[in-house]
């Protein structure tokens, strides 16, 4: 007979692992990888293949291995694939709000 906590253990873990890869991301970036922040949220999880690197999406939050190109040019790949970006950084540097109006096309 199954109880309500052995039913509670797995959602506990799955949240746990869920916030964990969202409080990860600002690391990522640090260690050489790119993250993008969204402006809208993704309605459901999305990977894609840009520029020889797969980017990976969930809710508002992209991210990516560092391909060693134009941080600007990946920028305007992940807007045109996943929308208007709000926030971008590439290894440890944050774009500023002229490199993100450059990132969208304004």
């Amino acid at each position: 007979m199954k109880t309500v906590l052995s039913r509670a253990i797995p959602l506990a873990i799955f949240a746990h692992v869920a916030a964990a890869s969202f409080a990860a991301a600002p690391a990522f970036a640090a260690s050489g990888g790119n993250v993008a922040t969204l402006a809208q949220p993704l309605a459901a999880p999305k990977q894609q293949i840009l520029g020889d690197v797969l980017w990976k999406c969930a809710g508002d939050r992209c991210t990516a291995a560092n391909s060693g190109g134009r941080p600007v040019l990946t920028c305007q790949r992940v807007a045109k694939e996943f929308g208007e970006v709000s926030r971008f950084a590439s290894g440890a540097k944050e774009f500023s709000a002229d490199d993100l109006a450059k990132c969208n096309g304004k």
